[in-house]
């Protein structure tokens, strides 16, 4: 192994990222080469350095914060996504295999035969035509995220819970399909998520009870903390019993206990 592959894996070697034989390969390249064992141990020194810096604590204004700022964007968009794909990502968005891209195209004829009819009864249909058309509309987004939810991508999956957050009033479906995507998705980032867009449906019955269950069986230390910031948010007293539970478990990490017994403090 040359002084440029190995040293490519000392990040990994540090954390212990590499397995055995990744291990012996670098330690017996850094016996026999003194430039890469000087940058290693350097490495080594900054590593530690780091390791003792405290861990900065977001303040327990920040989740209460960001929801805030999450509901003042859902209220002022209506259809509006900012994507970062490349000529080659938009071609592809753009073809009757992608599922948003053909319920967008729907939504699209739905208007546009929508607002031909209007047009030729004079304007005459009102506020019934524009009604109707915001139904179906609501309906084409969650059409839109039960197809995104259910692709392998774990950015698709992201992006359906996207087009969830933009709908009005879920279904019950819908629903369903975020609380599976909370507490079945093998991605921690689609279960995050998940809290966040649910959070925008906390009145909605069944809600709440809901996540309350969910924070039993989530084992990812950062969906519990957005879980139980979620529910000391809301001041949810069906929460206590579960907070206690979670702060009994053996293999809880100390800032989730932290966080837990801080929140069951503000719910008792």
């Amino acid at each position: 192994m040359n002084c440029e592959k190995t040293q490519e894996k000392f990040a990994d070697y540090l954390t212990g990222d590499l397995d055995k034989g990744g291990r012996r390969e670098v330690q017996e390249h850094i016996l026999a080469c003194a430039p890469c064992r000087e940058d290693l141990e350097n490495l080594t020194v900054v590593w530690a350095k780091l390791g003792v810096l405290p861990e900065e604590q977001p303040g327990g204004g920040l989740r209460h914060r960001f929801y805030a700022m999450l509901e003042e964007y859902k209220d002022g968009l209506d259809v509006r996504k900012k994507t970062a794909l490349g000529l080659a990502g938009w071609r592809e968005w753009f073809t009757f295999r992608h599922p948003a891209f053909v319920a967008s195209f729907s939504a699209f004829l739905l208007f546009v035969g929508l607002g031909a009819g209007w047009l030729l009864n004079g304007g005459r249909a009102g506020g019934g035509r524009i009604t109707t058309l915001s139904r179906e509309v609501q309906g084409m987004r969650q059409q839109v995220a039960l197809s995104l939810l259910g692709q392998p991508s774990a950015s698709d999956r992201i992006q359906g819970i996207g087009y969830s957050a933009t709908v009005e009033n879920p279904n019950d479906k819908t629903l369903t399909a975020l609380f599976d995507a909370l507490d079945n998705d093998p991605n921690p980032n689609v279960r995050l998520a998940a809290v966040d867009a649910l959070y925008l449906f906390r009145n909605k019955p069944g809600v709440r009870e809901s996540l309350v269950q969910s924070l039993a069986i989530q084992n990812y230390p950062l969906v519990q903390v957005a879980l139980i910031d979620f529910l000391v948010e809301v001041r949810e007293a069906r929460a206590a019993e579960a907070l206690k539970s979670l702060i009994e478990k053996n293999e809880l990490t100390p800032e989730v206990k932290k966080r837990a017994e801080q929140g069951l403090k503000q719910i008792v």
